[in-house]
């Protein structure tokens, strides 16, 4: 048996249909219909995928955000204005134990940061407590912050000075300000103490401070006494023994 494509049209004939060649137009002609109908299906196929893949990037290319924001490199760093205590307030001081509530607000902030850190930083121990971590950023800001968390462990609160420190969650607390980008805000400072337990009046001992006189000031003061005595008894003699007094 002979097998056949079955893509290729069979065309049965007659000697005198062959001799005319009418059959071999018809079998060329199908043949020919046949393929342009084929290659119109792929080549519209194959322009359809494409044209939808050139769209669906079209369409992905503007729905992406711009990763950066163009900010004018002449204006300031973003920064803070304590509110909370205010500027005119003077030196703050807070007991360990309570609760401190800080308040600001943003200066040239063009660029809003997605959240803050918020930190109390003490040289004394370089220690960084943490005040609060990832805190949404409104128009203005506010903390309130729980020092008892922090009055006892391996790290307690001393009684020293601190500096609030108040930086983009996103960046490090050392990276550069840039224009219209919060800097990190380090300029305000604060102390803290911890109260030490009653004493009876009685039994408080000033470790400073001391009524008595010491033993180098008990000799100082009889020798400036004597000489004292002394000057007044031989200026008494004198006078006496020449006569000038009657």
């Amino acid at each position: 048996s002979n097998s056949r494509n079955p893509s290729t049209p069979t065309v049965t004939a007659t000697d005198s249909q062959l001799s005319s060649g009418s059959v071999l137009s018809k079998a060329t002609a199908s043949v020919t219909g046949s393929d342009v109908a084929t290659s119109g299906t792929s080549n519209s196929a194959e322009s359809a995928s494409t044209s939808g893949t050139e769209q669906s990037g079209s369409s992905k290319a503007a729905d992406s955000p711009s990763a950066t924001t163009d900010v004018d490199p002449r204006l300031p760093a973003g920064g803070v204005q304590m509110v909370t205590p205010a500027a005119i307030a003077g030196s703050q001081y807070y007991k360990v134990g309570d609760y401190v509530t800080f308040g600001w607000n943003y200066t040239s902030l063009v660029v809003t940061p997605s959240a803050i850190d918020i930190l109390a930083s003490c040289s004394a121990n370089t220690e960084a407590y943490t005040i609060a971590m990832n805190q949404s950023v409104g128009p203005t800001g506010s903390v309130t912050w729980d020092t008892r968390q922090f009055a006892t462990g391996t790290a307690p609160l001393l009684t020293d000075t601190y500096t609030l420190v108040i930086y983009d969650a996103a960046k490090d607390v050392s990276a550069t300000a840039q224009a219209g980008y919060l800097g990190t805000y380090e300029q305000f400072t604060f102390g803290m103490y911890t109260p030490k337990p009653y004493v009876p009046l009685g039994e408080y001992i000033c470790a400073t401070c001391s009524g008595a006189l010491s033993d180098m000031e008990r000799r100082a003061l009889k020798f400036m006494l004597g000489m004292g005595v002394i000057t007044v008894l031989s200026f008494t003699w004198f006078v006496g023994g020449c006569g000038i007094l009657y």
